[in-house]
């Protein structure tokens, strides 16, 4: 969630959010934007997949959300300003400040902040369940299913299938607070889409091109190895 700079010092004068909301500033680099929207509509693909027995097409379905996951973890070190994790990951402390009218900052929040942490970390745990996971009738596994005994990805299907509805909440949450924001005339969905925001002070500093390839490349190693190293879908 992105927030709105209230009052920004610097170089003896103060820049207050009307003045910055005069003209938009880049916020979001095209990264983070592809992999918001790209997780979004997997999210939605994984659950018709498995409402319409495509069960292949839900482990690939998988495979992509873990290769945008391992990407945007990497892409938290290496990325733009916005996207690093140390530009907006907050302790108690940062989200009491935030909360009391202190934060400045473009981006994600200190409160946002754990929404998002949250989604990434519920993704990644149900991606790892449906690794392991194998359908009831024992035609499809997940991609390391065979490193488990069949009681234990039994167990992880069960809890792949519940743990939707962790993620969904979160989703629900997400949603809620954009409209939130929206009702009070913050718009956080649009500058999704085109990286800008008229309620940003400055603009973020831009990630290297090359990095993003170097994250892009290194993700893909990833999958790629665990699929390698495990027995084909179906068998």
């Amino acid at each position: 969630m992105q927030g709105v700079p209230r009052q920004i010092s610097g170089g003896g004068t103060a820049l207050t959010a009307s003045r910055a909301g005069g003209a938009k500033q880049l916020v979001w680099d095209l990264p983070i934007r592809l992999i918001h929207w790209v997780i979004a509509g997997l999210i939605v693909f994984s659950w018709w997949t498995v409402h319409h027995h495509h069960v292949d097409w839900h482990i690939w379905s998988g495979c992509a959300i873990l290769t945008l996951l391992i990407f945007r973890i990497l892409w938290g070190f290496f990325g733009s300003s916005t996207a690093r994790f140390s530009s907006f990951v907050r302790g108690p402390r940062g989200v009491a400040h935030y909360l009391r009218g202190g934060w400045n900052g473009i981006g994600h929040n200190p409160l946002g902040a754990i929404s998002v942490v949250a989604l990434l970390i519920a993704l990644a745990v149900q991606v790892g369940l449906g690794l392991i996971a194998e359908d009831e009738d024992g035609l499809y596994l997940g991609p390391l299913a065979g490193l488990v005994s069949t009681d234990t990805s039994d167990k992880a299907r069960d809890i792949h299938a519940l743990w939707f509805y962790v993620i969904l909440a979160l989703i629900v949450v997400h949603l809620l607070a954009i409209l939130i924001y929206r009702m009070r005339g913050r718009y956080l969905t649009l500058p999704m889409i085109t990286g800008k925001s008229r309620f940003a002070a400055v603009s973020m500093r831009p990630g290297k091109w090359w990095a993003a390839l170097i994250c892009l490349a290194v993700s893909i190693g990833i999958v790629r190895w665990i699929i390698a190293g495990a027995p084909p879908f179906g068998s």
